[in-house]
This record gives C-alpha cells, structure tokens and sequence, in this order.
C-alpha cells in the first residue's frame, strides 16, 4: 500500500503511553471548549477519521461527510453562524425557558416574549461560542438525507429518530480524538441557520448540517463529569417501574 496511505495510521510506536482504556475514555470523554496554542495536523485528523469511521449508521450507509474547514474566511462565517445562535440560546436560558426546548407536544412553540432579533444583536459574552471558528481543527459534519431512516417521520412530533445513523460517528470523532490527547466539542448551533452554513461549505441539495466539531489539545482536560447516577433514569419493566439497582 503507498505511504501516503498508511503513514497516519495507528502503528505499535505511536499509541501514547497513557492511552486510556475504554472505560476511562467514555468516564472522561467531556466537552472541551478551550484549548492551546498546539497546532493539530491534517495526519492526526485524518488519524481521527480512520477510527471514527467504523462507528454504527442504519443499513451501513455511512452517510456522513466531512469537511476540515482551513479556510479563515470560511471559518469566520461558520463561526458567525453559531454566535447567532448562542445568542438566541442565551437570551431564552435568561427568560427562564429550555432554550428550543420540545415542550409543547414535542414541538418548539417559540420563543415567545423574547425578542430573538435583539438578542443576536446584543454581545454574547461567552468566549468559549466566541472564539469557537479559531479552534486548532473544526470539522463540518454533513449527512446524505436519502440515506436515512426515520422511523419516526409520521410521530406527531418533532423527529429524534434518524439521528441515531450520524451522531455515534460524531460521538466516536471526538472519543477518537482522545485517545490521542486531543478534546473537542459538538455543537449543533449552526444548524438553526443551514442554509447559510451549506452554502458557504458549497454542500450539494439533498445534504445537512449534523455539526460542527472543534478540537484541538486542552487547555484544560475535564476530569470528573456531572451525570445523574443509573437509578434516576433507569427502571424496571415500566417508566413508572422500581430504579434499576445493581
């Protein structure tokens, strides 16, 4: 096999020393949203990809794309788009609501008193949504619409279902990343502005915006996550059944 092919991936030499087992990495595996100045390569990221890839999708479609976005001016409206966004996100939060929250039937019902126009107009004051586009990596995740499933497509009720064939790849890019020292984070803000992003990405119709995914080298390495422990979400037999327990 040629080199240009074979030389980003994982050989004997290259794993760390402190590669995590499995179970460290899905216990430590948390959102990073700031990192250092260490620049990250196009073979580490293709290094990333090379794992990511065997992550699960419906009927084995794999109907993922990935764009490594370089380009500073692409980056810069990407990187708008989501500050928009954050904006709404943070103005709603402050009005007491579950920001795009399903809570009318499974549905948005809006935003109702808040003025979303002022909000995107206002500063957002969250560095981290800020400076989100200036990420060692970020990483546009795209998804084939005519290869999913949605089982829930006729649900009276906003559709969750057909993300279960991309968002594990997404899942498992970022568990990748850390098995190299790396960290990143998923954030799906861009997407309430789609049209723009594709646009500036020049994605092909019948294409979507599952993510954008920043990575880099933590600035800080989350080390002990907040989760609901296993009885508070866990029953038997019945939503109304008795807390699983060991």
């Amino acid at each position: 096999m040629p080199r240009a092919a074979t030389e980003w991936r994982m050989t004997e030499n290259s794993v760390p020393a402190d590669l995590p087992d499995l179970e460290t990495a899905l216990r430590t595996t948390g959102a990073v949203r700031e990192f250092t100045d260490r620049p990250v390569t196009r073979a580490e990221v293709a290094r990333i990809l090379d794992v990511a890839r065997f992550a699960p999708s419906g009927g084995n479609q794999q109907p993922w794309h990935v764009v490594s976005v370089e380009d500073p001016e692409v980056r810069r409206g990407l990187g708008a788009l989501t500050v928009a966004t954050a904006k709404e996100y943070v103005a709603l939060g402050r009005a007491g609501q579950r920001p795009f929250g399903l809570f009318d039937h499974g549905r948005w019902p809006g935003p109702g008193d808040v003025d979303l126009e002022a909000a995107r107009a206002g500063d957002l004051g969250v560095p981290a949504f800020e400076q989100l586009a200036d990420a060692p990596v970020l990483l546009a995740v795209l998804v084939d619409l005519t290869k999913l499933a949605a089982m829930d497509a006729e649900l009276d009720r906003h559709g969750v279902v057909a993300g279960a064939s991309i968002y594990p790849f997404c899942r498992d890019l970022l568990l990748a990343a850390r098995l190299i020292g790396l960290g990143g984070v998923l954030t799906t803000f861009a997407v309430r502005r789609e049209p723009e992003a594709l646009a500036q990405l020049d994605a092909p119709e019948g294409w979507a915006l599952a993510a954008l995914i920043a990575l880099g080298e933590p600035a800080h390495r989350p080390t002990r996550l907040r989760r609901h422990p296993v009885p508070e979400f866990a029953t038997l037999d019945r939503f109304t059944g008795p807390p699983l327990q060991p």
